[in-house]
């Protein structure tokens, strides 16, 4: 028997019970698909929609779980999809960015960039398009962020950088924010695809180029991001100057922030914590050690933030008390745990994460049903999905969960 239906046999005997580490919430439904979840679901009235490493696109009944229809693509879908009227958008690494109508799942239109590429082995996302004055804005691997008709496909403008752009666009006052992997931070005027500014990250030894992996969050005057040069940045929106900056010593910080309550919250990569900064000054307000990587984005609901980690745990932080606890394990977490942890939470014995084989220390990683994805949460639902290709609908309890 393969690890895959190991892996689904393992579902179906722990779907019975309700997955519980700690809190009231227990396990609605989950669906399998046949390669990782990266990207994050996108929820609609009656259905949500994930993309999926095995190149489809899924729409899901958001009750139960089951199918209603899927859309094959020529590439890995690691891209958010976007809901726009009677369409669902998204991004593919076969190099095209696809309209599907959302009722029954056939193509409407497809725009052919000049190719994607990946960087190397954490490169683990696509460009998510998203809808800003009557354009889709979607940044590709060829280095162009484009701007499309939604209605037809067309090309309306691109610019260029000079890197990768698997950045998520941001756009606030009809300002594009969007970094680069050649480490500069663009704005841009949404209408036309003209400059307002760019920004050069410092770069750093290992790292010298600073290259911005994902998207950044608007906070009053400034945008705030982070980068591989192991800073997060805060820039003014309206000159791309900097306010202020923090040097995770030895860590990327890939994760977008979340700002609540004037504090800029992130999980970092190396340094394998999750921490708040003062969204105003950049000092720290809050850190809390974890024993992996974080590269989603946390979500805040009812006084309450919750985030995915490579350690497939989803972790509940709340602000008022900072206690921090994990609520939910993946089935590939709980069945394959002992092999990369000893009873401690610390890397058991023999396992190096950037040893001589780290790309079977990092598909080791993945077996536990890693938490690339950004959750969505609904009606006291929260939506994600894993490394090991499976989506989760976690109902979470009243009160304090």
């Amino acid at each position: 028997m393969n690890f895959r239906n190991k892996l689904l046999l393992f579902a179906f005997f722990t779907s019975i019970s309700t997955l519980i580490v700690s809190g009231k919430g227990s396990l609605a439904w989950n669906f399998s698909t046949r390669g990782g979840i990266y990207s994050s679901p996108t929820v609609d009235e009656s259905t949500l929609y994930i993309g999926s490493n095995d190149s489809c696109l899924y729409a899901l009944n958001k009750k139960d779980g089951t199918l209603k229809w899927k859309f094959k693509t020529g590439g890995e879908i690691k891209s958010k999809p976007l809901v726009y009227k009677n369409s669902v958008i998204l991004n593919s690494t076969d190099g095209k960015v696809y309209a599907i109508n959302k009722t029954n799942g056939q193509k409407q239109w497809s725009f052919a960039t000049n190719g994607e590429r990946k960087l190397d082995m954490w490169d683990y996302y696509l460009s998510s398009p998203v809808y800003a004055d009557e354009k889709v804005l979607v940044g590709s691997g060829d280095g162009n962020i484009y701007a499309l008709d939604p209605a037809k496909g067309a090309l309306v403008w691109k610019f260029k950088t000079e890197g990768i752009v698997h950045a998520t666009p941001l756009v606030c006052n009809r300002k594009l924010f969007i970094g680069s992997y050649d480490g500069f931070f663009y704005a841009l005027n949404a209408v036309s695809g003209d400059l307002i500014w760019k920004f050069k990250t410092v770069g750093d030894a290992y790292f010298p180029k600073g290259e911005i992996q994902k998207g950044a969050v608007a906070y009053k005057n400034s945008v705030i991001f982070g980068s591989r040069d192991f800073n997060v940045y805060a820039l003014n929106a309206e000159t791309g100057r900097g306010l202020w900056n923090m040097k995770e010593k030895g860590s990327w910080v890939i994760a977008t922030p979340l700002i609540y309550n004037d504090v800029a919250y992130f999980g970092t990569s190396d340094s394998h914590r999750f921490c708040g900064l003062s969204a105003t000054t950049g000092y720290e307000q809050c850190s809390f050690p974890l024993n992996m990587r974080v590269y989603g984005e946390a979500v805040s609901f009812e006084n309450n933030l919750y985030f995915g980690c490579f350690n497939g745990k989803l972790y509940k932080l709340n602000p008022s008390n900072n206690k921090l606890e994990p609520i939910f394990q993946t089935y590939g977490s709980r069945s394959n745990y002992s092999q990369v942890y000893d009873e401690k939470d610390a890397f058991k014995s023999g396992f190096e994460l950037y040893g001589n084989d780290q790309k079977g220390s990092e598909e080791k990683i993945l077996r536990l049903g890693s938490i690339l994805s950004t959750p969505v949460i609904e009606e006291r639902m929260i939506y994600f999905g894993d490394s090991n290709g499976i989506f989760y609908a976690y109902r979470l309890g009243n009160g304090n969960d």
